[in-house]
């Protein structure tokens, strides 16, 4: 990443994104301080769909600008030293009134999921962006996610009555927990969670955010 970035004139353009909101693909940062904090966003957007900080900008819209170039370096170190694998992150600046600098850092999707990142008690984690959150991850989407990746992996799964009758009540409740799943087929949890894996990897469900936990439905898309 190019730490002497050109100012271009971009005030039109900022405050077109601004008037977006923030959401699936934008979070609005005020300040850059904490590279483990920025890592989640990094993180998150990578996993999701890719996505863009607008630093410079508060919670309400209102441009602050950024305040120097150690944003630059807190963003660079969060992507690459607090990010695994390393996430190329690609940052513009933008003279908007007023003479305030936003500076816009654009992550894309990741070829390889998960991106975890690293906490501050040196733990790794990945992250999941839901609307205009950030959201750990739920664990077997990270072994789908690990599944889709691994060459040697092989998801196909022969339909036996486990997987039918785990099937079936995802059907019948339209939305349910992993937990409530492995009731009704009545399964034990290491049966139960292989199988949502692989039905995950195979596009048959999903899992979707219901504040505040992650649920399995059925993929009709």
């Amino acid at each position: 990443m190019n730490k002497d970035l050109n100012v271009i004139r971009g005030k039109y353009y900022i405050n077109r994104l601004i008037q977006e909101g923030e959401h699936e693909h934008q979070d609005f940062k005020f300040k850059i301080s904490d590279a483990h904090k920025i890592a989640h966003s990094i993180s998150a957007f990578a996993n999701n769909d890719s996505g863009r900080l607008l630093v410079g900008v508060k919670d309400n819209g209102v441009i602050a600008g950024i305040r120097s170039e150690e944003d630059l370096h807190v963003i660079e170190a969060a992507a690459t030293l607090y990010c695994r694998p390393a996430v190329e992150v690609d940052m513009q600046a933008f003279l908007c009134e007023g003479g305030a600098v936003v500076l816009r850092a654009s992550i894309p999707r990741a070829y390889s999921r998960p991106v975890e990142c690293k906490e501050a008690d040196g733990t790794w984690r990945a992250y999941y962006r839901v609307a205009d959150e950030n959201i750990v991850a739920h664990p077997l989407m990270v072994r789908a996610w690990r599944m889709l990746d691994d060459p040697d992996a092989s998801p196909a799964m022969v339909y036996t009555d486990a997987g039918e009758a785990l099937l079936a009540a995802l059907h019948r409740r339209g939305r349910a927990s992993v937990e409530q799943l492995m009731l009704d087929a009545r399964l034990s949890r290491a049966a139960a969670e292989d199988i949502i894996v692989r039905l995950t990897v195979m596009g048959i469900i999903r899992f979707e955010y219901h504040h505040p936990h992650f649920m399995l439905t059925v993929n009709n898309t």
